[in-house]
């Protein structure tokens, strides 16, 4: 077999430069194995208290089972055979999930192994300062242990590694099925929503409002980093964000701070129930913004132009109230007919004062006077109506409010 070919059973890290011992020096020192198992997972409960646990038999099995395949893997190891590495590792690895699983860092478990290979140590060299032992066993053991810790460490951390991430997974998967829950239309029922809050581990707050980017192609790969407790969602267009008790203390600057650089908008806050009305007013303050009706840029908030995001909720509706209240504006010519109608939404929404509509156009009130005899000319006596004063404000402010055609 070529110097760089390993079997499946072979550790990942080159054992090359270690000596094998002869068999008998082995056997030697297999018989003090328990003992030395004993000592380390009772000196591992006594200065790491995360592992002192003397009524959990599982528990203990899986320690002295974990120091035991260790040190029998250090045997196998000096004598030279091939040993299944796969099985070590695959103890080992299993012993990183339950770590992660159990919530705790590496830290204990890292620390664990040092006093392990240290109390092992001191245990072999006892062994050969009373003449049980032969002296090359001790060099050759500590040969061996640094590289065989390392390798344990590394198994160790894959597991560790794994289950975080698969637990991560889940969590995320969790979180993006809670807002399609709380966005749902027709609402879900309060048990579902809590039920699945709790296996999301996202505490259920009294109201929440639904934010949603436009994630552009500069920030497709890097997503915006939100609050850990948000809930957020990116694999789509647009991006949708969950936030729970808007009104709290620094929340409204964690949303812009998160969403800094792109186009956004924040709709109103709501029960718990009703995040489909907030989700869908943020839609609506979003396709304005990109159109240009609501401002285009930075973090838009719904509660800022309720009456646009109520003006632009049907357009169609607006341009029927526009031909049949402004349709005989038609008639007058392009120029005239935009200075009629800025000076009619104006003189509207003074209540018909004409020397405040002169200041607020900044022209004459003679210009004024005269541009108001021209409407009367051209709508009559629907000028007098009230519910025409109205309905003519409500077409004029949306036809204003939308951007001019290029």
């Amino acid at each position: 077999m070529a110097d760089g070919a390993r079997t499946r059973s072979e550790p990942p890290r080159g054992d090359a430069p270690l000596k094998a011992l002869p068999a008998e020096r082995l056997d030697r020192l297999r018989p003090f194995l328990d003992e030395i198992t004993e000592e380390v997972v009772r000196t591992i409960g006594v200065e790491i208290a995360e592992y002192a646990r003397p009524m959990d038999e599982t528990y203990k099995h899986v320690i002295n089972r974990g120091v035991g395949q260790a040190l029998e893997g250090f045997l196998a190891r000096l004598s030279g055979s091939r040993t299944d590495w796969e099985d070590v590792r695959a103890t080992y690895q299993r012993i990183g999930r339950g770590e992660a699983e159990e919530g705790r860092s590496l830290d204990s478990f890292q620390a664990a192994l040092r006093i392990g290979a240290r109390v092992t140590w001191r245990r072999v060299c006892e062994l050969v300062e009373v003449h049980r032992l032969p002296p090359d066993v001790l060099i050759a053991f500590g040969e061996t242990v640094f590289l065989h810790l390392d390798e344990m460490a590394a198994a160790t951390a894959g597991g560790y590694t794994e289950a975080r991430l698969h637990a991560a997974g889940e969590l995320q998967q969790r979180r993006g099925r809670l807002i399609d829950l709380l966005t749902a239309d027709p609402a879900v029922s309060p048990e579902a929503i809590a039920d699945l809050a709790r296996t999301a581990q996202w505490p259920l707050p009294r109201d929440i409002a639904v934010v949603v980017t436009e994630l552009t192609e500069e920030s497709g790969s890097v997503r915006p980093i939100v609050p850990p407790e948000f809930l957020a969602r990116f694999d789509g267009q647009p991006g949708i964000i969950v936030v729970p008790d808007p009104q709290g203390p620094g929340r409204e600057r964690a949303i812009a701070g998160a969403l800094r650089g792109l186009r956004a908008a924040v709709g109103p806050t709501v029960a718990l129930d009703a995040g489909a009305r907030s989700l869908r007013w943020a839609l609506d303050a979003l396709d304005l913004a990109r159109r240009g009706v609501l401002p285009g840029t930075g973090l838009v908030r719904c509660a800022d132009h309720l009456a646009t995001l109520l003006l632009f909720r049907d357009e169609e509706l607006v341009d029927a109230l526009a031909r049949q209240y402004l349709g005989p504006l038609d008639a007058v010519r392009p120029p005239q007919r935009e200075r009629l109608a800025e000076t009619l939404l104006c003189w509207l929404s003074c209540a018909r004062n004409a020397s405040e509509v002169a200041q607020r156009l900044a022209v004459h009130p003679q210009t004024v006077r005269y541009r108001l005899r021209q409407l009367e000319e051209v709508f009559g006596d629907q000028l007098r109506d009230p519910t025409v004063q109205f309905e003519m404000q409500i077409a004029l402010r949306t036809l204003r409010l939308r951007p001019s055609p290029e």
